[in-house]
């Protein structure tokens, strides 16, 4: 009989890790507790996806194949159209909540679809949110089909069509509200029953006591298993996994008392620590409303995505003018130029549409679109300029998710976060055992004692503000940046930034003020169809050149323009009413063309007969020098320029001759100048306008895309620095530094915390209640001391006011 028990506790699926009635469902030695995890495991057999189980053991989930006609309200065009993120002729990318996603080896399978169906193009999982992004061919895959992969695996998505984000978010707080009522109730009435005792009252009449002793253990059930069970789900989950999390030991206290507890009662030694328990479980709960209100007004996200910079041209009454994205309405025309992002769903009106969609997709195959066809918000004009009108409201935390795509995020670790993993990891094991000692060197003197001291050690310690110290810091310093017009991509971007140790200057449009600066024109006298046809050209381009241009013709009338085309570092070129029309280079407009090589030159021809050329002089942006002297203390700076050297004598009044300037470079010549210094093991920083250094921006450590219209950012760069607050650049980056010093300081504020707590706690100083009221104040204090010290630090550095 015993052999027999001690098989059936054997019998434990090999893919989800529930018990198995029989040893009936299985796949040679691999035992299965249902037909559909058998089902899972052939499928990933099948499709060479079995590393999936040496992630973690027993990792999946039992599915669930009985379909029947659930998700047949996929088959509606009007549904689809809700659930769907973007759609093509081929293409259509979704993102969905996946509660059941608790491993690597989820994130794994997850992300790995396209080898169960090669319909599946590319699927990303934010593990934080439990969402999966995915990408696909709705001609081979439909929407429903895809559901229905995804719950044969044992992940069937969570499909809303309002927010699931905020839905989840009120029904976790409900729960949590409704768990501190009771333990609140509760402890009320176990304390007013146990007054008595606290008087020191002999109540003579045994039924009496007995009575008052059972109500406090009937009112004590509901505290512990329910209001405390947030704490015991978490720990079996854990184990389930071979996890030991920080709620683990607090079970065992909060275990440790009510075992207690029931000891004294039923052995009629004592009244128990039903007022003790109660208290616990409500104190906790109280400390975790009060944490998740202090992160919830704290939270760094919302604000990150509210900060995220984007304007747009629209078209009023015939005149154009720029506005925040945020202002969008659904009806509003928009024009959007070459190289510039569509903000949100629109119809195009006019123009001719070749859409870059890499940024949604990732494949960068341009598609082109015609009058009347929807163009999806994400997508890049790379012809002429197009006007559009919005359908749909503009989605800012969409676009905050395309500048965050895969594509373009830089693969760096980083430390503060492996490290607070690590720490975390050991310090609940670190715990358990001084509990362990704690109640060896107590027992055999007071059993009272070392149950108090054995709850309080497990109970006090905490890791969790190790964890928290890095992202509420680096989260807040991210805001502060956003309030002086420095937009990060996310907050890693801060850590990279404290390692800087070179600096890459781009000359034209991120040291110099185009605005401010004279534009001459010199050759034939234009005419005003030479005028209307070379400005309507030159408002397709976002270089700054081709603003200032378009800036200086007096016109207010367009011609359509077709064939247009930019080369990145020579200039632009077009057909109005067939006329060919080039602005550029001397070498691009036309070889033969003679000019000073000493002088900032644009060459306009039509019809290959050149007219003449713009001489620009150049005027640097106030505080620039001041910038230099500042960074060249301390950084490796260097200066890359697409012009000649006509204007190296007036750059030497501003950089050193230690310092290197390049001229003549190509966009692929700067990028390959970031990769020579990276060679030599330095850490890049790049500043530029982010159009001709989209590569070198890219390839960088930290990218900075310096621009006066933030409607054409790069999403290759690392951030966006309004081009009037590029003197605060040294600014910026001491800050950077002092934020990761900050994050030290409370790595030692929490270390100190957790060894004074001990301390008291093994010593039997410390009761468990008043354990339980110091655990969340240490992640509350942390969070408050990296939130405060950023802030007074910005102060003081002129980032925030006083």
């Amino acid at each position: 009989m015993n052999k027999e028990t001690k098989t059936e506790i054997l019998l434990t699926c090999y893919h989800c890790g529930d018990e198995c009635k029989d040893d009936s469902i299985r796949i040679d030695e691999k035992l299965f507790c249902c037909n559909g995890c058998k089902t899972v495991y052939e499928i990933l057999d099948q499709n060479k996806l079995c590393n999936y189980y040496n992630l973690d053991q027993n990792p999946g989930i039992s599915p669930n194949f009985n379909f029947g006609n659930r998700f047949d309200y996929l088959d509606d065009p009007s549904t689809i159209q809700k659930i769907l993120d973007f759609q093509d002729e081929n293409i259509s990318k979704a993102t969905f909540h996946i509660p059941q996603m608790h491993c690597s080896s989820c994130i794994w399978l997850l992300e790995n679809l396209f080898k169960l169906n090669i319909a599946v193009t590319h699927s990303q999982v934010d593990f934080l949110k439990k969402e999966l992004s995915v990408t696909f061919n709705h001609n081979k895959i439909s929407l429903k089909e895809l559901v229905k992969l995804l719950t044969s695996i044992g992940y069937e998505p969570q499909i809303l069509l309002e927010s699931v984000e905020q839905k989840n978010e009120n029904k976790s707080s409900q729960t949590l509200h409704l768990r501190i009522g009771v333990a609140g109730f509760c402890f009320l009435n176990v304390m007013v029953f146990s007054f008595p005792e606290y008087l020191g009252i002999d109540v003579s009449d045994s039924f009496l006591k007995d009575f008052f002793v059972t109500l406090n253990f009937i009112l004590s059930l509901p505290v512990v298993f329910f209001s405390g069970w947030e704490y015991f789900g978490s720990a079996i989950k854990g184990l389930r996994k071979k996890i030991i999390n920080i709620d683990f030991p607090i079970s065992l206290g909060i275990l440790a008392l009510f075992g207690r507890s029931i000891y004294e009662v039923a052995s009629q030694t004592g009244a128990g620590y039903f007022d003790s328990l109660t208290g616990l479980i409500f104190l906790l709960l109280i400390g975790k409303f009060f944490q998740e209100k202090t992160y919830s007004y704290l939270n760094f996200e919302r604000n990150y995505k509210s900060f995220f910079p984007l304007s747009v041209t629209i078209k009023i009454d015939g005149k154009e003018m720029s506005i925040p994205v945020n202002k969008l309405m659904v009806g509003n025309r928009i024009i959007v130029r070459k190289n510039e992002i569509i903000p949100a769903d629109a119809i195009l009106f006019n123009g001719a549409g070749r859409i870059d969609y890499s940024f949604v997709t990732g494949e960068s195959k341009p598609v082109t679109k015609v009058s009347g066809e929807m163009i999806y918000a994400g997508g890049r004009q790379l012809s002429s300029a197009i006007e559009l009108e919005v359908i749909r409201e503009v989605s800012q935390s969409y676009l905050t998710q395309l500048w965050n795509n895969d594509i373009f995020n830089k693969k760096t670790e980083s430390f503060f976060t492996n490290f607070s993993n690590v720490v975390s990891k050991r310090f609940t094991i670190f715990v358990l055992l001084t509990a362990f000692v704690s109640v060896g060197f107590w027992l055999p003197s007071s059993f009272a004692t070392a149950i108090n001291v054995f709850t309080a050690v497990l109970i006090v310690a905490c890791p969790c503000a190790i964890a928290l110290s890095a992202p509420f810091t680096f989260g807040n310093a991210m805001r502060i940046f956003g309030r002086n017009k420095f937009y990060l991509r996310n907050t890693s971007v801060i850590e990279d930034l404290g390692k800087v140790d070179s600096i890459v200057f781009d000359k034209t449009g991120t040291i110099t003020q185009l605005g401010k600066s004279d534009l001459v024109f010199t050759g034939t006298v234009l005419n005003s169809f030479q005028q209307k046809i070379i400005k309507s050209l030159v408002r397709n381009s976002t270089h700054p050149l081709s603003l200032k241009i378009y800036n200086s013709l007096e016109s207010d009338d367009f011609f359509p323009v077709t064939k247009f085309d930019e080369i990145p570092g020579l200039g632009i070129t077009g057909v109005v009413y067939g006329n060919t029309i080039k602005v550029g280079s001397k070498e691009y407009v036309n070889q033969s063309a003679h000019a000073d090589d000493l002088a900032t030159k644009i060459f306009v021809s039509i019809n290959d007969e050149v007219l003449g050329f713009f001489t620009v002089t150049n005027s640097y942006r106030e505080g620039i020098g001041e910038v230099v002297k500042s960074l060249s203390k301390r950084f490796k700076l260097s200066l890359l320029s697409g012009d000649n050297e006509g204007e190296k004598f007036n750059l030497l009044k501003f950089f050193t001759t230690k310092d290197e300037l390049l001229f003549k470079q190509s966009p692929e010549d700067k990028l390959n100048y970031v990769k020579s210094l990276q060679s030599s093991n330095k850490k890049v920083l790049m500043v530029g306008d982010g159009l001709n250094d989209a590569g070198a921006l890219k390839q960088s450590d930290v990218g900075i895309a310096v621009t006066e219209d933030i409607s054409s950012f790069s999403p290759a760069c690392d951030a966006i620095l309004d081009a009037s607050n590029l003197n605060m650049l040294p600014k910026f980056l001491n800050y950077s530094q002092s934020a990761i010093k900050i994050i030290y300081i409370s790595f030692v504020i929490s270390f100190l915390y957790n060894l004074i707590g001990l301390s008291f706690a093994i010593q039997g100083m410390l009761s468990p209640l008043i354990a339980a009221i110091l655990m969340p104040l240490s992640s509350i204090s942390v969070v408050l001391f990296a939130t405060i010290s950023t802030n007074l630090l910005a102060k003081r550095r002129g980032l925030l006011s006083q």
